[in-house]
Order: C-alpha cells, then sequence, then structure tokens
C-alpha cells in the first residue's frame, strides 16, 4: 500500500456524532484515513441512528470504551461536557495517544483538558471553522471541511509531530490549516462567529415578541437579512451556550465594541448624518467583497462557489510556514479545487 493510501491513524474516536463529528466520520471513511472509526454517542436513539447510517465500526455508550486503543482521539461534544470527559477517558488512553477536540473556544478547553491527561499523552486542540445550523448525525455530509479553514492551538512544547499529524487529517479532509495561540484565536473567533451569533439569537428573539402585536407577520413578510438571521439563530442551543459561557471575557469585549458603534449610528440617523452612514456602510460592502474573495462567504455548502458566480480557488505555490496577518502561522496550508457538487440538498 503506498503512503498517500495508507491509513494516517490506527484507531480514530470521535467522541459525540453531531454535524461535525458525522461529518468527520463520513470523510475519515471516504478518504481512508482510519483503519477503524470508533463513535460514542450517549443517546440510544442517536445510536441507533448512527447505526443504520453505517457511519462508524465500531459503536459505544461510553466514551472509555471508545477511546481505548485509538491514537487519535477527538472531541466532538458540547464544549461544556470537556472536563468531564477528560476525567472518564484519561485512564483509558493508551501511551503516545493524541487527543484533539473541534471546539469553537480554545483557552477553556486547554484549561479544563489539559491538567488531565496523562504523560506521554499529546494534547492538540482544533477548531474547523465549518458548519451548518443543522445538527445531528443525519446532519453532516463528507465535504463540509472543504475549502475551510481549520485552527491549531497546540499550547506551548506540544509534540510537534503530534501537531503535524493532525494538521495533515484535516488537511486530507480539505481544510486549510493554521497554527494560531489559543488567547488570540478565541479574541478573532469572537468577533467573527461568536458574536455574530449571538446578535442573532437577540434580533430573532426580538422579533419574537413584536410578533405578538402582529400576528403572523414577521414571518410572512421576512426579508431577506431576517432569514440569514433566522438561519443563524437556529444553530444548536447547548453548542452556543457553552461557546458564550466558556469564552465569555472576549465576547463581552466584543459587545461592547459592538454596542459603541450601533450607539454611533444611531447618534447619525438621529442627526441626519447621511454621510456618516454612508462611509459606514461603504466600508462594509468591501469587507463583504474581501470574504467573497477569500471563498468563505455563504453556508459551507459545496456548491457554493457556483452559486456565487465564482472560480475555485487555484492551488497555491508551496511555501515554508510563514506568520499570517491574523497572528497564527500556516502549517503547510494548500487550496485545493472544491469537490464536484453532492447531491445533498442544503
Amino acid at each position: 500500500m503506498s503512503a498517500a493510501k495508507r491509513p494516517l491513524f490506527d484507531r480514530v474516536a470521535l467522541i459525540g456524532l453531531g454535524l461535525i463529528g458525522s461529518s468527520l466520520a463520513r470523510i475519515l471513511r471516504r478518504e481512508g484515513l482510519a483503519a477503524h472509526i470508533a463513535g460514542c454517542v450517549r443517546s440510544k436513539a442517536s445510536r441507533a441512528t448512527v447505526r443504520r447510517l453505517g457511519l462508524v465500526d465500531s459503536l459505544h455508550a461510553q466514551a472509555a470504551g471508545a477511546v481505548r486503543g485509538a491514537d487519535l482521539v477527538i472531541l466532538c461534544t458540547p464544549i461544556g461536557t470537556y472536563d468531564a470527559l477528560a476525567r472518564s477517558i484519561a485512564p483509558a488512553l493508551q501511551p503516545g495517544a493524541i487527543v484533539t477536540d473541534v471546539g469553537s473556544v480554545k483557552q477553556a478547553v486547554i484549561r479544563d483538558v489539559g491538567p488531565y491527561l496523562p504523560d506521554g499523552m499529546h494534547f492538540v486542540p482544533g477548531h474547523p471553522i465549518a458548519g451548518t445550523e443543522h445538527s445531528g448525525p443525519e446532519a453532516g455530509f463528507a465535504d463540509l471541511f472543504q475549502d475551510r479553514w481549520c485552527i491549531l492551538t497546540p499550547p506551548p512544547g506540544t509534540d510537534e509531530t503530534a501537531v503535524a499529524r493532525v494538521a495533515e487529517l484535516w488537511r486530507r479532509c480539505g481544510s486549510m490549516v493554521e497554527i494560531m495561540d489559543a488567547h488570540h484565536h478565541d479574541r478573532v473567533l469572537g468577533i467573527t462567529s461568536h458574536l455574530p451569533h449571538l446578535i442573532a439569537y437577540t434580533i430573532v428573539a426580538t422579533a419574537g415578541d413584536v410578533e405578538q402585536s402582529m400576528p403572523g407577520e414577521v414571518a410572512k413578510y421576512s426579508a431577506g437579512g431576517f432569514r440569514d438571521f433566522t438561519r443563524i439563530a437556529a444553530s444548536d442551543p447547548i453548542m452556543w451556550r457553552d461557546i458564550f459561557l466558556h469564552n465569555r471575557d472576549a465576547v463581552l469585549e466584543m459587545l461592547q465594541r459592538f454596542n459603541e458603534d450601533l450607539t454611533a449610528l444611531q447618534r447619525a440617523i438621529r442627526w441626519g448624518e447621511g454621510d456618516t452612514l454612508e462611509a459606514v456602510f461603504r466600508r462594509t460592502r468591501d469587507l463583504r467583497r474581501s470574504v467573497i474573495e477569500a471563498h468563505q462567504a455563504g453556508t459551507f455548502d459545496t456548491r457554493e462557489p457556483a452559486q456565487l458566480g465564482l472560480t475555485p480557488p487555484g492551488p497555491e505555490k508551496p511555501s515554508r510556514p510563514a506568520k499570517s496577518p491574523a497572528g497564527g502561522r500556516s502549517a503547510g496550508r494548500s487550496r485545493r479545487a472544491p469537490r464536484k457538487a453532492s447531491k445533498r440538498q442544503s
């Protein structure tokens, strides 16, 4: 068997098989990245769904059973469960095992997981910046990570080989990989992901309150902007509750800055300062264009480039890892052309 076709890991344990976990199971199997895929799902109903879909080779109700003998463990549950999970799996981990995760907050993950891992284990926190508003084993699809960023935040002193193996896994899943400091990650994602979700939840909740005085009309006359907010606000409540509580400092910092900017716009509207409004709107339109040009716009549907009239990103020339403008460094990242559109309906 060629090195390219040889599995990267002998046994991968996926703890949680929701949107991210089940998508990983699908891509691991399709690309042959693991000789054995073990899954852990606490819910009996979800285990039945996982069996029906054939996502894993072995299925467990307890995390310790899934991680036994695994050379890679991926935590794919809400961040609030990590502390208890780390304590439960630690005695069952084999020497030299790598533990990683997919959580949207990294400082709290390092705090809650790292102390429980025995000596000889390797902890490489990760965050694939990909997702939809759907959840559960049936929501996943293999191309979820295609041409999306995955940020790794290994603590100082982490084994470089372990980091390289996790980075290679994500590259083979279609992702572009970046190495970043955990504190910097939490601030960046606080503004690009967490604050937008908080705003969406708030706007939709406010609309729900207003609708009581105009029954049915909010849903009936929803414009495009409001529909986009409702999509975001349909995201998993437990997962996002944990994200806000575990990244509270960064979220509160970004929320304060947002409130200040919102107050400035409120003042401009009150005093008829059209030039101020137009200047802000032009600047935000330019930022939207940069997001589209970076092929990071939309809903993570693999058919998105064609829908937006974009050409797929071309391959980059190989280069040495370098500091990125965002404060991280690439881990041999490369852009791959999007796969042929799947038949999955968004």
